[in-house]
């Protein structure tokens, strides 16, 4: 993919935070299941069904390791984080949220990471809060700390916003959170794949992440929960495998991680993203933020001395990702001639409305950063941002 071209022009990636290019290795495990050794999980005893089974079980035994989970069984395989954040805010409603409870999100959430907890808090009669940020898109940790109270049942924040680039304060928020009796959900979808996660150095009680932005397949998502939790929450969904026993009078359910897993299983997909846990291990996650904060401190640098250029979230701590307006310029124009040139970057709300309200637009154009990214590229894609700042002047 990285050696195509976009308009006859040398294809320059820099839409990562949507999704990112895969290796050869996760594309080839996905093959190569379903050509050399293709079976279902759990329900058969043949060899087949075996070799699966076990496959299936190594990917949740890598992923609890890539995370430092204490069990296997606190991994879940989902759909993805929306899926991930959804499960959590009905099972986890129905087992601890009443009325006049509060749920405390953050000004930056993108829309999946607000939205199932405005449809939990209507259901349960409970309270959505959110913190402010401020005009350099940092949380204001003093008002976070002030609408933390004893009513506060959980805190659901982004790790990295994904329209801003902030790099929140997460652990210092889930001990902040925890000291007022909250638990914490953290989305990951953004900083997965660019920092090394422990969640139990972090204390998260839920951290969920996709598995696509981390260069496994789409359609295959992860969450995090500790057991304890977990044991307590109602399943979100019914069907095969999820079940202990079932009769028409009454069903019991599944341990974990099974009673959260219902129907047959995203198989392919998990093995997909073994590959590429697998891989990401390989390549170094510390290389990789490494890497990422090189091209990010270059693009900044030489963005900000483009006129009429004004980067939206200018954190002291960010991931690898940049906002930006151009005066008199859409952010649609600004994208499709980018496009023209061979460069691809996400225009639009980046499924954040709620963040460009708050600075007043109705758009950024993005480019987010990945490590197969190089300064020449970077430096190319400036001058035509430069090359577009003169024609649509």
């Amino acid at each position: 993919m990285l050696a195509k071209t976009m308009h006859g022009k040398p294809l320059i990636y820099f839409d990562s935070a949507a999704t990112a290019q895969k290796p050869n290795l996760v594309i080839d495990a996905i093959s190569n299941f379903y050509r050399d050794h293709y079976g279902t999980v759990h329900r058969a005893v043949y060899q087949l069904a075996a070799k699966s089974t076990e496959d299936y079980q190594k990917v949740r035994r890598q992923i609890k390791e890539f995370l430092n989970a204490s069990k296997d069984e606190e991994i879940i395989f989902t759909r993805g984080t929306t899926e991930s954040i959804n499960m959590v805010a009905y099972s986890f409603g129905k087992a601890f949220i009443k009325p006049g409870d509060e749920v405390l999100i953050t000004a930056m959430e993108h829309h999946a990471n607000i939205v199932p907890w405005q449809l939990m808090c209507e259901d349960r009669g409970a309270v959505l809060k959110v913190c402010p940020m401020n005009e350099k898109g940092e949380l204001l940790l003093e008002e976070y700390a002030r609408m933390l109270n004893p009513r506060t049942r959980l805190v659901a924040a982004t790790h990295i916003s994904n329209s801003l680039g902030t790099l929140n304060p997460i652990k210092q928020m889930i001990s902040m959170a925890h000291s007022t009796g909250a638990k914490v959900l953290i989305d990951g979808a953004q900083s997965t794949p660019h920092h090394k996660i422990d969640v139990q150095n972090l204390d998260a009680d839920f951290f969920v992440f996709s598995g696509h932005k981390i260069m496994g397949p789409t359609g295959i998502g992860i969450l995090y929960g500790k057991s304890e939790l977990l044991n307590q929450m109602p399943p979100y969904q019914g069907g095969g495998d999820m079940i202990e026993s079932v009769t028409f009078e009454k069903t019991t359910f599944n341990g974990l991680p099974f009673k959260f897993e219902a129907g047959t299983p995203m198989i392919a997909e998990v093995m997909g993203l073994g590959a590429a846990i697998e891989y990401i291990q390989s390549v170094g996650i510390e290389a990789i933020q490494a890497w990422e904060h090189d091209l990010l401190d270059h693009a900044t640098k030489k963005m900000e001395q483009i006129p009429g250029l004004k980067i939206i979230g200018q954190a002291s701590q960010k991931g690898a990702i940049i906002s930006f307006t151009i005066e008199g310029a859409h952010p649609l124009d600004i994208g499709t001639f980018l496009d023209l040139k061979g460069i691809a970057i996400r225009t639009g709300h980046h499924c954040a409305q709620p963040v460009m309200r708050f600075f007043k637009i109705p758009a950024t154009a993005r480019a987010s950063f990945a490590f197969y990214n190089t300064l020449d590229e970077v430096d190319r894609f400036v001058d035509a941002i430069q090359d577009v700042v003169h024609k649509l002047k």
